[in-house]
């Protein structure tokens, strides 16, 4: 058995630009003309807020704990898990 497998092989490209430009179009137009993607974020940092106020003394530490172990985000822009 020939272990190249490279010769014999023809170069196959797909280039999915159109694909991807009409995909994102089909989004914006499902979102509809109402929707405002800054009250939209805007909402998601109030929910996230809400999500841990009220967290009781041993609560805030475990909280703090997981931001500073990077398994929860914290408070910064751009806010993702380190892990």
């Amino acid at each position: 058995m020939n272990q190249d497998n490279s010769t014999g092989l023809t170069p196959f490209t797909l280039d999915l630009t159109l694909d991807e430009t009409r995909r994102r179009a089909e989004v914006l137009a499902a979102l509809g003309p109402d929707w405002d993607p800054v009250a939209a974020l805007r909402g998601e940092e109030e929910a996230y807020a809400l999500l841990y106020s009220g967290l009781d003394a041993e609560q805030q530490r475990t909280y703090d704990m997981l931001v500073a172990a990077g398994v929860l985000p914290g408070e910064e822009p751009g806010r993702a898990a380190a892990h």
